[in-house]
């Protein structure tokens, strides 16, 4: 049976963490029987890890092409890896999966979590062998001393909360559909058997599922994952979004299978709230490109919440946006030692524990997000690239964690309304094109262009078309389409909507009150602040 993962991107090292791998070369298992066992104890809650037995490898590197194995020892290697099981106490058996891989035969452990810390090993499997409990440090597997052996005993029969069975569910609230969609976007080997295999061995074959086959019932993770509506469990499991602006709000649940929900409202913050703008100069040929809020950070800080959420408290993810500012707001607070002290002076965090294995697990396969401690230097990375302020990151040690995104400093509201009155006389301001007349409008430029291009009035004749004031003095208040193409003298036909109001959707001057949906039978449209500011320009 195929493993539920893409067995290219685990090679490469592209959806696992590096110390959650482990190489061989040829079969040693003295050596694979310890590492099992550190696998097992998973120390730091990430998962287990994987035993990738006929590629050699180089300071925890993979050497590829593969060195293989012998097609006929295959079968005999998967006998002793039964033996190598009961060798481990409590006993732990592995999954194992043959795959070809460059022409190559290859043998795939999938060492998941254990349920019954602290696992141990024989440290021989000669006569005089000691049995010691085993860990992961680094990409190594060594013997549980000292602090290391307390900490382990501390994670006794301690399995993190998305990892537990689920008893008020049964296999009927996971969604073949999904599951299925899940393996085919992920490439696993697994979608093409899923097709003809019992459902019940297709769950325990992606452990979303455990216990006897009489009474085998889901774990949270394949609820938050496989299940349309997780609140039905996780109650207020969504993301919420507060939108200020206009002097009110408005307010988008983002519901559904967690990645679902992710990747809902980050399209919607990229569509609606990321805005791009252009400065141009008249003493040289390029321009400034730049963002109001860098979606890079804003896709990792969301990210980031959904995997260190806890989904036994029945808070939401919370997204307030303002005109200077995006927060994002999770519960609880980091797990130590990871406190306020260290969120708000390390440019990068090293977690040595992780709250959601498996949730981590699958947010990584679809490459949602990485556990690799890349995520705060990528949100600053983002930030300084495009010549944001600094992200500010807070908590109280206990119960939150609050990230903020400041605005481009050139996206400051009040410079921006500051500026509407300034040198606006009549044929005071001349622009050289299109692009021009919109960053202005955008607050982006002050349209001085030394006397040198064309009015507004003649640009967006030449730019856009003949209706653009006439549209923006009849959408002053919440308007449907049907009422704005008449006042304006067209009719409401989609070739009319594609050359006249499509333009001014596209570049914001008109806002859609259902922004999230074009079609909506209820839609409404309303002039934006940038089109107050342009129209502004054109009447005086």
């Amino acid at each position: 049976m195929a493993l539920p993962i893409n067995i290219e991107d685990l090679v490469h090292g592209r959806t696992v963490e590096w110390e959650r791998l482990e190489f061989k070369q040829g079969w040693n298992p003295e050596e694979i029987i310890h590492s099992l066992c550190a696998f097992a104890n998973d120390i730091n809650n990430w998962g287990g890890g994987y035993i990738i037995v006929g590629i050699a490898e180089n300071a925890g590197q993979p050497i590829l092409p593969p060195a293989g194995l012998q097609q006929s020892h295959l079968d005999r290697i998967q006998g002793e890896i039964v033996q190598l099981g009961h060798k481990i106490q409590p006993t732990y058996f592995p999954i194992s999966q043959p795959y070809v891989l460059d022409g190559k035969h290859i043998l795939v452990l999938w060492c998941p979590a254990g349920d019954n810390r602290p696992y141990t090993a024989p440290s021989t499997l000669g006569v005089n062998g000691q049995r010691y409990p085993y860990i992961r440090v680094g990409s190594r597997s060594i013997q549980a001393t000292g602090d290391y052996l307390r900490q382990l005993h501390e994670l006794a029969a301690r399995i993190p909360f998305d990892d537990r069975i689920n008893n008020r569910a049964t296999l009927e609230n996971l969604d073949l559909g999904l599951i299925q969609a899940h393996l085919q976007e992920i490439k696993s080997d697994l979608y093409e058997e899923s097709k003809a295999m019992p459902f019940t061995d297709l769950c325990r074959a992606m452990l979303i599922a455990k216990g006897a086959d009489e009474d085998i019932r889901p774990v949270n993770a394949g609820l938050l994952f496989f299940n349309k509506e997780p609140e039905k469990f996780f109650p207020r499991t969504w993301i919420e979004l507060v939108w200020h602006k206009d002097g009110g709000y408005t307010e988008h649940y983002f519901k559904g299978q967690l990645q679902k929900q992710l990747r809902d409202a980050l399209s919607y913050i990229q569509t609606n709230i990321i805005s791009e703008k252009v400065v141009k100069y008249p003493d040289r040929a390029e321009s400034d490109r730049f963002f109001n809020f860098p979606y890079a950070a804003i896709e990792e800080a969301l990210s980031n919440a959904v995997y260190h959420k806890s989904y036994e408290m029945d808070s939401p993810i919370e997204i307030q946006v303002w005109s200077d500012k995006i927060e994002i707001l999770s519960y609880p607070a980091a797990m130590p030692p990871v406190n306020k002290q260290i969120l708000t002076s390390n440019r990068r965090i090293i977690a040595r524990q992780y709250r959601n294995r498996r949730i981590g697990d699958f947010l990584k396969e679809l490459h949602l997000t990485e556990g690799r401690a890349t995520g705060f230097p990528t949100i600053y990375d983002a930030m300084e690239k495009n010549g944001s302020p600094t992200p500010v990151f807070d908590s109280d040690d206990s119960s939150y964690v609050l990230v903020t995104i400041p605005v481009h400093a050139a996206f400051n509201v009040s410079e921006i309304k500051e500026s509407i009155g300034v040198g606006i006389g009549a044929n005071a301001l001349l622009f050289r094109d299109i692009d021009d007349l919109i960053a202005f409008s955008n607050g982006a430029s002050n349209g001085a262009s030394n006397g040198a291009g064309n009015g507004a009035d003649v640009l967006l004749t030449e730019g856009l078309h003949t209706k653009v004031k006439e549209m923006l003095i009849a959408v002053e208040s919440w308007i449907s389409r049907e009422e704005l193409f008449e006042n304006i003298g067209l009719s409401n036909q989609s070739k009319n909507r594609s050359k006249f109001l499509d333009p001014l959707l596209d570049i914001g001057w008109i806002e859609m009150k259902f922004p999230d949906n074009r079609t909506h039978p209820e839609q409404r449209y309303k002039i934006s602040e940038s089109g107050k500011r342009l129209l502004q320009l054109i009447n005086k």
